[in-house]
């Protein structure tokens, strides 16, 4: 059954790109993390664009990229049964890799001056998804907390001390 949303997930984006005018192709890979559930990626592929299309749809801070998965994420999972939904990452030219080290070495770095200092840190200019996935991180960290606060768009996220 998940297999089936998977390959909805993948014809709705080649779909969206045909529509955006700007055909390509996309393949399905199955990330697994310690952090997170088997996580299906959409992957884009970059053959099919010249640079400055790549950068228009990854867009300024993957705004654009960001906004293609939030509706890959909300519209393929409508009235889909739980067991059936799945959460999609749309990857292009290795964005999303890119972000999720750049992320993980700013965790490492915050992580160690909260524990050095005893001061939260405040985390600004994260997308939501890149907010959940330092939730997500930092989840099962026996001396850190993190919570958002504050609403769109000068929401944030913050880490302390539990």
């Amino acid at each position: 059954m998940r297999e089936r949303q998977i390959q909805r997930g993948k014809e709705w984006l080649e779909n969206l790109l045909e529509i955006m005018g700007v055909p390509a192709s996309v393949t399905v890979e199955q990330i697994d993390s310690s952090s997170e559930q088997e996580n299906p990626w959409l992957t884009i592929d970059r053959n099919d664009f010249n640079q400055q299309q790549i950068e228009a749809l990854i867009g300024p801070k993957g705004e654009a990229i960001d906004s293609i998965q939030y509706l890959a994420n909300t519209l393929l999972n409508i009235g889909a049964d739980p067991q059936e939904q799945s959460s999609f990452t749309v990857e292009l030219d290795g964005y999303r890799a890119k972000r999720r080290k750049e992320l993980a070495a700013l965790i490492e770095e915050v992580a160690a001056r909260v524990r050095q200092t005893g001061n939260e840190v405040a985390i600004e200019s994260l997308s939501s998804a890149e907010r959940r996935q330092i939730h997500t991180l930092l989840k099962d960290s026996e001396d850190l907390a993190t919570e958002s606060r504050g609403q769109e768009p000068n929401r944030h996220l913050v880490v302390r001390l539990r």
